[in-house]
């Protein structure tokens, strides 16, 4: 029996994979989950599976749950998501963390030889050097769950790594593929949040919409893979069947198909290098009507272009991005900014940061503290 701890487990990645997990009680274990604000839900989880700890991140909620949890050690903070995942007995962990706190648990988790199954993007964004170094030295695998490096994972089994011509992310285009972009002043959040083929979290779904998703698995890509930037593409496809494809050097294009659900990249990682019988519907190729490829409108959406810069600045670079891009979407769901100051705003906080080549953890963290700061500024002004 694996015994896991799930990070964020009751944002969408956690609650999925709490939901793969209950169709194979006798293989898997549930011996830590996390929250920061959902503590309703997070009771319920605690009473259902019983974990051995349980980590709150928020002082308020901790404070709330404090001494009422009887069958799990209560943790606080990042100092006890560390802890808890690095624990003995834990053999994986499942990060669903969004944001910038699901590196010290990373780094955390890979130091105690755990294997790590990875949703929250902006770990490798941020410290994909550091974080893929050390994994090498502790020679711990870290799996991808988002579904396009999941497929990407997948497709590459089909070749070797030199045979590879290009690594192509699928992005659905979000809610405003097809809206001109004169009218993106005129985007209120709720537009912002009606992706069309996913349900995920507030920020993730706004990253969908400006693309800056893609960005973000970009540079993300490039540290998971190997794989020069040049040779990661993204296409357009709306309806979000296939979720990424390899392109050999021979012009063979494998691609990795499935539903939009998360639950079938998550039960992946949970039981590779096996597969099991699916735990969630598949879909009846049939009844497809058709699967179209368009490429991106960098001028559309910009944020593309930033991905491939922050690579080619490299060092803290990405670390600014992601901490500019944090804080302008949540600038922007808070109602502060337009959806049309995302991008520019992150594009001028990085081309005023001065960049830290190979970076220690320390310039890591200073630079996105820096990012968050100058960010701000900018908006205030």
């Amino acid at each position: 029996m694996k015994n896991l701890v799930i990070l964020g487990s009751t944002g969408s990645i956690g609650k999925n994979t709490l939901e793969v997990i209950e169709h194979f009680p006798e293989e898997f274990r549930v011996m830590g989950l996390s929250a920061h604000s959902n503590i309703e839900l997070l009771a319920a989880q605690i009473q259902k599976h019983k974990p051995k700890y349980v980590t709150i991140t928020d002082e308020k909620n901790y404070q709330v749950l404090k001494g009422k949890i009887a069958s799990s050690k209560l943790l606080f903070g990042i100092e006890g998501l560390k802890e808890m995942v690095s624990q003995d007995d834990a053999d994986m962990v499942i990060n669903g963390l969004v944001g910038s706190v699901g590196l010290f648990p990373s780094l955390a988790a890979i130091e105690k030889g755990k294997t790590l199954a990875i949703a929250n993007k902006e770990v490798l964004v941020m410290a994909g050097e550091l974080v893929t170094q050390k994994a090498k030295e502790k020679k711990v695998k870290i799996l991808p769950i988002d579904s396009e490096h999941c497929g990407i994972f997948q497709c590459l089994f089909s070749g070797k790594k030199e045979e590879v011509k290009n690594l192509f992310l699928t992005a659905s285009g979000g809610p405003f593929l097809n809206r001109d972009k004169k009218d993106f002043d005129k985007i209120k959040v709720s537009d912002a949040l009606a992706h069309p083929t996913w349900k995920m979290g507030k920020k993730i779904t706004v990253d969908s919409a400006t693309l800056m998703n893609k960005t973000l698995e970009i540079i993300e890509a490039h540290w998971l893979f190997n794989m020069a930037p040049e040779k990661i593409k993204v296409v357009i496809h709306p309806q979000s069947i296939v979720h990424s494809l390899v392109e050999f050097i021979d012009g063979s294009i494998i691609a990795q198909m499935g539903p939009t659900d998360m639950k079938l990249p998550i039960q992946y990682a949970l039981f590779y290098p096996e597969r099991k019988v699916a735990s969630s519907n598949g879909f009846n190729l049939t009844s497809l009507q058709s699967l179209t490829f368009l490429p991106p409108d960098m001028e559309k959406f910009p944020a593309l272009k930033l991905g491939y810069e922050a690579l080619r600045l490299k060092g803290t670079a990405p670390a600014v991005l992601n901490a500019a891009n944090e804080v302008a979407v949540n600038q922007f769901l808070a109602e502060k900014i337009s959806f049309s100051r995302i991008c520019p705003i992150v594009e001028e906080v990085l081309s005023s940061h001065s960049v830290i080549s190979a970076p220690g953890l320390d310039d890591i963290l200073k630079a996105d503290q820096w990012g968050r700061e100058k960010t701000l500024t900018l908006i205030k002004n």
